[in-house]
């Protein structure tokens, strides 16, 4: 029985090997691509990633709260866990819940952070920058709190 070459034996090697991960990445892309498609009807939507939005998640101690601030663009925040406090400028203090979302509009001067007894989990969401501005006093902190009016459907 004759021997290859062995150039002949590298190069065949590497075929099978190339032939081998191309099986692999279509079988697993197939995959990707079958369960997108099972899980969107009348079409695909399209993701998109935009590298200056920021989303974090922030543990808010029982107590601390941010300074005064603004987004340029505006923030989305929703508590996870504990019970979070939010103040727009001028208004009482809204005490919210794990689940419940809420929107600070663009230039609007706010606060966020925990109740004065129980740690908040807030998820954050906001695109652009922040202005900072002056610490929220504890005066300002202890002010009323109110529940906001009821978000579900009944």
């Amino acid at each position: 029985m004759s021997q290859l070459p062995k150039k002949s034996v590298e190069i065949i090697t590497s075929v099978c090997a190339a032939l081998a991960l191309g099986a692999v990445v279509l079988a697993t892309q197939t995959n990707v691509i079958s369960a997108q498609s099972s899980n969107f009807q009348g079409g695909s939507p399209e993701v998109s990633q935009t590298p200056d939005m920021t989303n974090i998640r922030i543990l808010f101690p029982a107590g601390v709260r941010s300074s005064w601030h603004t987004h340029t663009w505006g923030q989305l925040l929703m508590i996870e866990e504990g019970i979070g406090l939010h103040q727009i400028r001028g208004r009482a203090i809204e005490e919210f819940q794990v689940g419940e979302p809420y929107w600070t509009p663009a230039g609007i001067e706010h606060w966020h952070g925990a109740h004065p007894e129980v740690d908040a989990l807030q998820l954050t969401i906001y695109e652009g920058s922040v202005d900072w501005l002056d610490p929220v006093t504890d005066e300002q902190y202890g002010g009323v709190r109110v529940r906001p009016q009821s978000r579900s459907v009944d």
